[in-house]
């Protein structure tokens, strides 16, 4: 009625804005082309649809049909998708990765489906950087369904998506015996069986219209293409068709319906089985290598990842909760892409992740190094074909840390500005140095006489002043400009436990929060940048960007409060934050700052306690062990214990409050997190 009312509407505005509606209506808004499809035909494509060509960023001008995918099979054409996955990529760098550290050729075709250890990772949801369980709510769901049969990995990358989600809690109940499993006609568990009961797929609907109803193959597909293309005047033709083969076969029509109705839902999310077996099988397979190569895995997925720093941080911290540790490049270890050291208990980064470091260049650095490794710099100069390297590549490799194993000399030092001649730098110097050696060497090969190598060696070997030595703060900054993250310390490493434990909110549960008026709020990190605008109204506004362990996030200040705190907000500054959430003008809840303290005020006065639990008949004395070094002397993080102590005998719990203090960092909790001994650390109040 409001739309019918403005057609008559005397406001011009109105009615010229109507009028070319009208005439737009109907037309193409724009064009596109399939990402995967492939239109087959079996003679000249242009005898049958109309054709042009379309702009490919890989292929350049291609030919497309001019008629839209979704028709073009009436036309008597075939289309089909051919998918490609960066995943299928991993997996073959993985393997690749296997047969240099271990020596294994591994058949991904041949790897059991009913393999123990990987049904165990799917079952405790450890799926981050596999193909499509990786997320937050998949292992959610993965650890209540605690999948058993390569089935039960189909439905769920069925089940999981919009709309299906909704029968993922009844699934996992009838799995396990908590919900009876039920059928509307006896003769669907034939095909319902594996799903316990529940229609997921379109070959489920498929093969039952043709048992319940006798539709012949070709209704059932014309059923699949209408629930899978959502077209719903097409399913409302068969229904007449269902209903009577249905009671022909002696069904009655009021469970034909029910079942017809909840097929009508089914088809606004319809899912066909085949698509979700494929994606499962690759899906398998990168579980399968995470499960038993844990180490050449992640390498291959933080290689194919390096151009992402949100996701290779992300990874990087995978690696580490799975006891791998992630190490800086080495001039001396790295290769091209990321590779697995110190006998698969380690990742290193590889060479051309630094940024200004081409292929060519790795490609060169890594041939010359073959088996016999850099002795020290001036042997790198030496050696590595001076066409190779050029200040700039030198200096990045210096500022990433890939010469830190060569001996004594600081990154500092090896790229200080007054190093050498007046105006040249110490990378000059050295640059100089090894094009001026290996030209001796060639000339030393082509003379009557003949030098030793070691004679070339020590001759003329410049000195290297040592620089002043930069904070940690500028030396980390280097290195994430470089490599895109902190790698060989993080600046926040000091207030791990005040801004993991003690605020209470990391800045990626900020950026996931649903925020509430009148919430208070503490998060910290550090300052990344802080940036000032003027307001609509002429006001100052300033912008701080901070980040942690997990994430960046931004808040505002604005004129009052940009006077009290801009100060303390400068690049560089460990800061913590409070606030409060607030309606604003528009009715949306927004965060408004009450204040800002220096995290160094604040370090190790956020946390109150530990608590720990036991079990009282083994899990005290392993506990026992464990804690022994941590309650000795006064220094470092100290805070409350509590114990819950657990005797499964009773079923009882009991809540103990020691009167020592235990010193808490992060090798302590990792330890408990590797003894399966479950904590939680309790920030202070108020």
């Amino acid at each position: 009625p409001e739309f019918k009312a403005e057609l008559q509407s005397p406001n011009p505005l109105v009615q010229e804005t109507l009028k070319y509606a009208e005439q737009l209506e109907g037309n193409v808004r724009g064009t596109g082309v399939h990402a995967c499809g492939v239109i087959i035909c079996r003679d000249k494509i242009s005898d049958w649809v109309p054709v042009s060509t379309a702009v490919d960023k890989l292929d350049g001008r291609v030919l497309v049909t001019q008629y839209e995918g979704r028709v073009i099979e009436e036309t008597g054409l075939i289309k089909m998708d051919f998918l490609g996955l960066k995943t299928l990529t991993i997996i073959m760098n993985a393997v690749r990765n296997i047969k240099l550290t271990q020596g294994k050729d591994v058949d991904m075709d041949a790897i059991p489906i009913d393999d123990p250890a990987t049904y165990k990772l799917y079952c405790e949801g450890r799926t981050v950087g596999t193909f499509q369980f990786e997320s937050a709510g998949m292992q959610k769901y993965l650890r209540e369904l605690q999948p058993s049969s390569f089935e039960d990995l189909i439905a769920m990358n069925a089940l999981y998506r919009p709309g299906p989600m909704d029968y993922i809690p009844d699934f996992i109940d009838r799995k396990h015996g908590k919900k009876p499993i039920e059928y509307d006609i006896p003769e669907m568990e034939k095909y319902l069986k594996d799903t316990y009961g529940i229609t997921v797929y379109q070959e489920q609907v498929m093969l039952l219209s043709r048992l319940l109803a006798n539709f012949t193959r070709g209704e059932s597909d014309t059923l699949r293409k209408a629930m899978g293309k959502k077209l719903i005047d097409k399913m409302n033709a068969l229904e007449k068709v269902f209903y009577e083969g249905g009671q022909k076969n002696g069904h009655k029509k009021e469970v034909l319906q029910k079942i017809w109705e909840d097929w009508k839902k089914f088809a606004s999310y319809a899912f066909n089985k085949s698509h979700a077996t494929c994606y499962s099988w690759v899906a398998y397979q990168t579980g399968y290598l995470k499960a038993h190569y844990p180490a050449e895995y992640m390498a291959a997925v933080l290689t194919h990842n390096r151009t992402d720093s949100t996701k290779l941080t992300n990874f990087m911290d995978e690696c580490k909760a799975m006891g791998i540790t992630v190490m800086g490049p080495d001039i001396n270890e790295s290769v091209r892409d990321f590779g697995v050291a110190r006998g698969g208990k380690a990742v290193r980064f590889g060479l051309s992740a630094i940024s200004g470091v081409g292929d060519s260049v790795v490609d060169a650095i890594v041939k010359t190094r073959g088996d016999k490794p850099f002795a020290d710099i001036y042997d790198f100069v030496e050696r590595v074909p001076a066409r190779s390297i050029n200040r700039r590549v030198f200096e990045a490799l210096a500022l990433a840390g890939a010469f830190d194993s060569l001996g004594t000399n600081k990154r500092e030092d090896l790229v200080d500005d007054g190093g050498g001649r007046p105006g040249e730098s110490v990378p000059e110097l050295l640059l100089r140095y090894g094009d001026l050696h290996q030209k001796a060497k060639i000339s030393a090969a082509a003379s009557l006489f003949d030098f030793a190598d070691e004679e070339l060696n020590t001759a003329a070997r410049p000195m290297i002043p040592s620089a002043p030595a930069w904070s940690d703060v500028k030396r980390l900054d280097k290195e994430r400009e470089l490599v895109g993250m902190f790698l060989s310390a993080h600046p926040l490493d000091p207030y791990f436990i005040d801004l993991t434990y003690g605020t209470g909110l990391t800045l990626a549960q900020r950026e996931d929060l649903t925020p509430k008026e009148g919430m208070e709020v503490a998060f910290g990190g550090i300052v990344t940048s802080c940036e000032e605008r003027t307001t609509r109204k002429g006001s100052k506004m300033v912008i701080v960007k901070l980040e942690d362990f997990t994430a960046s996030s931004e808040f505002v200040m604005f004129q009052e409060q940009a006077r009290q705190f801009q100060h303390l907000c400068q690049p560089g500054d460990p800061v913590l934050v409070r606030g409060r959430y607030a309606a604003g003008w528009d009715g949306s809840v927004r965060f408004n700052l009450t204040g800002v303290t220096p995290l160094d005020e604040v370090k190790g006065k956020l946390v109150d306690h530990i608590t720990i639990q036991v079990s009282a008949d083994s899990g005290l004395r392993e506990f026992k062990d464990l804690i022994g070094e941590h309650t000795e002397g006064r220094d470092g993080y100290r805070v409350g214990l509590h114990l819950q102590v657990y005797d499964p005998k009773i079923n009882r719990s009991l809540l103990l409050r020691s009167s020592s203090m235990i010193k808490l960092d992060r090798d302590f909790l990792q330890s408990l997190t590797e003894a399966e001994i479950p904590f939680k650390v309790e920030p202070k109040r108020g």
